[in-house]
């Protein structure tokens, strides 16, 4: 019959007793696992809280929206064989429309007119007040719509000062905080400066609930009609289109519209493609491959930490079997098993990584909240499946590491052991 000593409770209990009577040794031992959980856990919230901004933002603009530009999005675009090549035309907009049959619009963006070295100075002027980031883009009538944008004030531009080449604005919530700071001052019919010319503001577009660290680009633009943007920029020929597919349609309208591009392109079989086509999937998968390097990185550096503080682990049980020589051995000779002896010294490592890692999933718990004080806009939310596999990872750091001194306690001989002083 084995004696309580060998009981699971009872090696637990002598293990956590041997934790607590040295608390500063423990400390310093978990202070690896502590650093490697800490760094991981707030990367991977503000990784994954950004994600979830990207993606909050792609959606808000339409899941059903393809994006086809020359240049690529969303990065790229220096090289020289994308700089030489072809813009896009309204001509390849009416080869779509003739040529598709999953396509339910699409809106014409002349994007960033200020942009580039162009001659067009957007700078705005109203009474002595500046706003100098108005990133102009002149678009289509239909734009507001395929975009899901909101009007906050006045209207939206239509088809007639399109065709008309008006001098009309719908300006952003930045320019509208920035050139009519009264929220009472309405800016609708108030007409303001740019380009050394006048521009009547019809309408203000609504803040997008959705935006990167609470901003969003959209909240910087100033929108014109975009045959006014022609007319006054005749230098900037960039042409963004964004097609809505029709519903259920989205892959076979990407098919279509590369179809139809590839040849008016001149585009040969097996070679790439010489635009950019882009679906809100797409972007997101862009991103991942972003935060994937990043995660990758911060995982790296949680690993080293996790290294250090299981090395310290092993070491310190290695000492602590040195040091309990003479207990070891009692235990053996009043009936304790290598089973029993193994299982002490392994629990009593992996409490000690459990509770570095408890530690680190609490004080990460503190910087988010921090970080989200301090910064509102900040998207660092720690998600439960991080505290799970944070636990679970420091445990079995512990297991791990603690198996070589757990073997080396139950190989001793129990007659030397009760020799050891």
């Amino acid at each position: 019959m084995k004696i309580s000593t060998s009981l699971p409770y009872e090696v637990l209990k002598m293990a956590f007793d041997s934790i607590a009577g040295h608390k500063f040794r423990s400390a310093l031992t978990i202070l690896g696992i502590v650093v490697g959980i800490v760094t991981a856990v707030v990367v991977a919230s503000i990784l994954t809280g950004m994600r979830q901004s990207i993606v909050s933002i792609v959606e808000d603009f339409g899941t059903n929206n393809i994006y086809v530009f020359h240049l690529s999005m969303g990065g790229g675009g220096g090289n020289r064989d994308e700089r030489n090549r072809k813009v896009l035309t309204e001509s390849d907009v009416n080869a779509l429309f003739g040529q598709t049959t999953s396509v339910e619009d699409i809106a014409l963006v002349n994007p960033g007119i200020g942009n580039w070295g162009s001659a067009f100075n957007d700078n705005m002027t109203y009474e002595g007040r500046n706003y100098r980031w108005a990133n102009c883009d002149g678009v289509t009538p239909n734009y507001d719509r395929i975009a899901n944008l909101s009007i906050r004030e006045g209207r939206w531009l239509t088809e007639a000062d399109n065709l008309q080449r008006r001098k009309v604005l719908v300006i952003g919530v930045d320019a509208r905080e920035a050139l009519f700071p009264d929220p009472n001052d309405s800016p609708i019919g108030k007409v303001v400066r740019m380009n050394g010319d006048t521009w009547e503001i019809v309408g203000v577009i609504e803040k997008r609930k959705s935006g990167f660290f609470g901003e969003n680009e959209e909240d910087q633009k100033v929108f014109m009609p975009y045959r006014t943007s022609r007319k006054v920029a005749p230098l900037r020929d960039f042409l963004l289109l964004i097609a809505q597919a029709k519903n259920a349609q989205l892959n076979d309208a990407v098919d279509e519209i590369t179809s139809v591009l590839r040849q008016r392109r001149e585009v040969k079989f097996g070679d790439p493609n010489d635009f950019d086509i882009k679906t809100a999937d797409a972007f997101i998968a862009q991103f991942d491959g972003i935060i994937g390097g990043v995660g990758a990185a911060a995982i790296a550096i949680s690993m080293l930490g996790l290294l250090v503080g299981g090395i310290g682990v092993m070491n310190i049980m290695l000492v602590s079997v040195t040091e309990r020589t003479k207990e070891i051995g009692i235990r053996k000779a009043i009936g304790a098993t290598r089973a029993a002896i193994v299982f002490q010294f392994l629990s009593e490592a992996m409490a000690l990584t459990l509770f570095g890692g408890v530690i680190g999933v609490v004080l990460s718990l503190g910087i988010s909240n921090i970080l989200m004080l301090l910064i509102p806009s900040m998207p660092a939310t720690v998600e439960p499946w991080m505290i799970i596999t944070s636990l679970t990872v420091s445990v079995l750091v512990g297991l791990v590491f603690g198996v070589l001194p757990a073997r080396k306690a139950a190989k001793l001989d129990p007659i030397e052991c009760l020799r050891y002083e």
